[in-house]
């Protein structure tokens, strides 16, 4: 079991965001205010899925997930709060939202379906989320430091990811989730998740007026596929999650133990 910390963050969400915030790159800001845009939905599909796969564990083994529950729906409680607050601000720069509602109507057809699989969809999420915070853990620089409050969130949400990676899988596998389901329901998220994620930072950077630039162009080149690139790093731990014998607690993650040890003047415990 893991021993989950809820966490306030000392950040002022109160102050505007600037348009190009991530190190004045267009792509960058495009890519990371899309993935903010979708957080708020898919955090709380995530909470009900722990909840409900807790709720329907036998009351013995209920004991053993119990703390890890609740700093689970915790976590990703703050996470959707802030997150929240950071999508006022895109509202106000004029950027449209339409990740969200697709979202919300897509989990509509998940009403009454076995609570496996909507574990099983969640921990496809918390994967793909654990490995690309992982990533940026190691790549902060190319964060920039125009907002320091926003690379703030950006990993420490990071290590909250990783931290709390293995929850939903293990409730999967406590409720006797099958392998088969777990790789095709994780085949559809990947093909899901990167879809949407496209469509919003086009449509950002369409909104924005950045998207025929070449600038825009070569910086999605570099960061996506670049010797350091996001996709290039992450594709063999994203590959791992198809093994029979996979667990998320395989995958390393000492760099989120050493952001919140090094940075722990950004946020306080909650009920510490």
């Amino acid at each position: 079991m893991t021993d989950l910390v809820v966490r306030r963050l000392l950040v002022d969400m109160e102050a505007p965001i600037a348009r190009h915030w991530c190190a004045g790159d267009a792509f960058r800001t495009a890519l990371f205010n899309a993935l903010s845009m979708s957080f708020p939905v898919g955090e709380q599909f995530f909470i009900d899925s722990v909840r409900d796969g807790f709720k329907a564990l036998p009351p013995e083994t209920q004991e053993r997930f119990r703390a890890e529950v609740q700093g689970f729906v915790g976590q990703e409680a703050t996470h959707r709060r802030l997150h929240g607050l950071y999508n006022a601000h895109l509202d106000k720069l004029g950027l449209a939202n339409d990740w969200e509602p697709r979202a919300r109507e897509r989990l509509k057809m998940m009403e009454g379906v076995d609570v496996r699989h909507w574990l099983a969809i969640t921990a496809a999420n918390e994967h793909f989320t654990a490995i690309f915070a992982d990533w940026m853990l190691h790549n902060a620089d190319l964060l920039g430091d125009r907002d320091p409050r926003l690379k703030t969130l950006w990993l420490w949400h990071s290590a909250e990811e990783s931290e709390h990676k293995s929850t939903a899988f293990d409730l999967y596998q406590a409720l006797g989730g099958s392998h088969e389901w777990r790789v095709t329901w994780f085949r559809r998220v990947t093909l899901i998740f990167l879809t949407d994620t496209l469509r919003q930072t086009v449509s950002n950077l369409r909104q924005d007026g950045t998207l025929w630039r070449w600038s825009t162009w070569k910086s999605a080149a570099s960061y996506l596929f670049g010797r350091r690139g996001l996709i290039r790093q992450t594709f063999k731990p994203w590959r791992e999650y198809l093994q029979r014998d996979f667990h998320p607690n395989q995958q390393d993650s000492s760099a989120s133990r050493r952001w919140l040890v090094e940075h722990s003047d950004q946020f306080a415990p909650v009920g510490r």
